[in-house]
């Protein structure tokens, strides 16, 4: 049942959760707290069926227990401080020869935040735009915007987002080559990549009269890199709890692709460390 085992969170994600103030004493070990909530994000359980007695080896935890704690690590920014933390202590491991952007839409069955009908799916939805690198390993993700946006939609503050939980784990991103498909092919988007310092490479949208104008800078060898963040989120899929929004709060949805980045990357390490 475990995701990741035991010696890995406490490695690696436990150092960086809140823990209670003082004189609370907690009746289970939080690696167990963990645990549970990595299984909810790997099977899609609904938090009231989280078999809770196979992961707690003394006082059973009940599942408003388990969520209490996501919401509270959520809340005080500890989910994030994991993911950031791992790719600062192994940034080493991250191939930034070039980024990769993509947005991916979600089915929302609760509505909650930054939902609304997206006729497309025909239902209501919502969307977040990824960067990973190039070898496919996700780095960031941004906050949900209602399914109705296109992936532009207010990209001026989503670029800030995702470019600033990078800043956060200590990868400097001017100078970086962002890959982007025909979607994003704005002359306004592409002003923000020069104003931030990116080297933007983005697929021409024939729309826009590709090719015609003024010089515009595609690598087409460098942009095939870009094929690493489809199979990115197709691994994503493998966690059940992302392939259809149940959480209202977009903060907890966001912060559930963080945990399973966590859980890739965690992965990742441990299989070089066996080598």
């Amino acid at each position: 049942m475990e995701v990741i085992s035991e010696d890995s969170i406490n490695r690696w994600v436990l150092p960086h959760l809140s823990v209670g103030k003082r004189g609370s004493k907690l009746q289970v070990k939080t690696a167990e707290i963990v645990s549970a909530i990595l299984y909810r994000l790997k099977t899609g359980c609904q938090w009231r069926e989280l078999p809770t007695k196979e992961f707690f080896s003394g006082r059973r935890l009940s599942w408003q227990g388990v969520y209490h704690h996501f919401r509270k690590w959520s809340a005080d920014g500890s989910l994030r401080s994991v993911w950031t933390g791992l790719l600062r202590s192994r940034r080493r491991l991250l191939d930034l020869s070039s980024v990769q952007l993509d947005g991916s839409q979600t089915i929302c069955k609760n509505g909650g935040e930054h939902v609304s009908y997206q006729a497309r799916k025909a239902a209501r939805s919502c969307n977040s735009l990824f960067l990973s690198d190039s070898k496919g390993l996700m780095l960031a993700c941004s906050t949900p915007a209602a399914g109705a946006h296109h992936d532009l939609f207010e990209i001026e503050q989503v670029m800030a987002e995702l470019c600033g939980l990078l800043a956060e784990a200590g990868i400097e991103t001017e100078g970086l080559f962002l890959n982007a498909d025909a979607g994003f092919d704005s002359q306004g988007f592409r002003s923000l990549c020069s104003k931030m310092k990116l080297e933007a490479n983005i697929a021409f949208n024939p729309r826009n009269g590709a090719g015609k104008g003024e010089y515009v800078y595609f690598d087409e060898e460098l942009f095939k890199n870009r094929t690493v963040i489809e199979h990115a989120n197709a691994w994503l899929d493998g966690f059940k709890a992302l392939l259809i929004r149940f959480e209202t709060k977009a903060q907890h949805w966001l912060d559930l692709h963080l945990l399973a980045f966590s859980v890739l990357f965690i992965r990742k390490i441990s299989k070089i460390e066996k080598r």
